[in-house]
């Protein structure tokens, strides 16, 4: 298998997708290429990448392990572990993340213990000593939760340093 720094290759991919269209659809007498992604929440692409994927189709589940890097829109995760919950193919209903979760969002670094996504309701709620930082400031808590529409944050147990710059005369 070709691999740059943990990623598939293009070359692998494309064999891999062009196997998935043969065998899931009709025949096509024109060749024509149609980028589609392959996995989304509420609309939006949900890229990851994971050095293994296990799915189990019956129970509508994906497992990615070692390596783990996820964006959604704005937001970009990386973990050791992420289990993806979709109620259609490909239509992610639910996520969660552990294993040295860091998490980025406009300029704000998240790291902690846990992170989950619920597509519904579009939240991304982190857990297990939190800490956002953003330049000089910082802020602990023991749960975050985002959403995604409006990137507002809310904290619960919280502490932090924010700098305050002295006025100039």
């Amino acid at each position: 298998m070709e691999r740059k720094n943990g990623e598939m290759s293009f070359r692998r991919a494309a064999v891999i997708g062009g196997l998935a269209v043969a065998l899931s659809g009709p025949a096509v007498s024109s060749l024509s290429a149609r980028a589609e992604p392959l996995v989304t929440v509420e609309g939006q692409a949900f890229d990851v990448s994971a050095d293994t994927v296990e799915v189990d189709v019956e129970q509508g589940t994906a497992e990615l392990r070692g390596n783990v890097t996820a964006r959604l829109g704005d937001l970009d995760v990386r973990c050791q572990s992420v289990v993806v919950r979709y109620d259609r193919s490909p239509r992610v209903s639910w996520a969660r993340g552990v294993g040295g979760v860091t998490a980025h969002v406009k300029g704000i670094e998240a790291t902690a213990a846990t992170i989950e996504l619920d597509a519904k309701s579009r939240t991304v709620t982190l857990s297990g000593t939190v800490r956002l930082t953003r330049g000089r400031g910082w802020i602990t808590a023991e749960r975050a939760t985002v959403e995604l529409a409006t990137n507002k944050i809310s904290l619960q147990e919280v502490k932090g340093s924010i700098p305050v710059e002295p006025q100039t005369r």
